[in-house]
């Protein structure tokens, strides 16, 4: 049984390569701007202000944290550090808090507001997890 674990860990590790984290985030920011663009030119048409708020919110840190995936591998190249946690945590943030949002925006299912904070919080602890390892790096090269 405790092989298990050791598997799962491998195979994250071989998933999680910085180019692979880099074309998610391509394809990340393909999407944003996608359903940038859905809500601009159709969705505006069918939610209330409202609802096509909340959608552009999603779109908002839909991006800027999926560009801030690209800021984290290039800053682990130059730090030599691994930063991996902190591209998972912003990962899972943007999954729960955007995907949260734009489910919310489509089906109208209020519970869906629940689980926002919960990527939000995936999304923080992300970005001060980031902070934290840079100052621990003795110096930039």
């Amino acid at each position: 049984m405790k092989q298990i674990p050791k598997l799962l860990l491998r195979f994250r590790i071989r998933i999680l390569t910085n180019k692979n984290i880099l074309a998610l985030a391509g394809f990340l920011l393909g999407l944003g701007v996608a359903l940038g663009a859905f809500g601009a030119h159709i969705m505006e048409n069918i939610l209330t202000p409202d609802r096509l708020e909340t959608w552009e919110t999603a779109v908002f840190y839909h991006t800027w944290n999926s560009l801030g995936l690209i800021l984290i591998v290039l800053v682990s190249k130059q730090f030599s550090i691994n930063l991996k946690s902190v591209c998972v945590l912003i990962l899972f943030g943007i999954f729960f808090f955007s995907g949260s949002l734009y489910l919310l925006c489509v089906t109208g299912m209020g519970w869906l507001g629940a689980i926002t904070p919960i990527g939000g919080v995936a999304l923080i602890s992300g970005w001060i997890t980031f902070g934290w390892k840079i100052t621990r790096v003795a110096e930039v090269r």
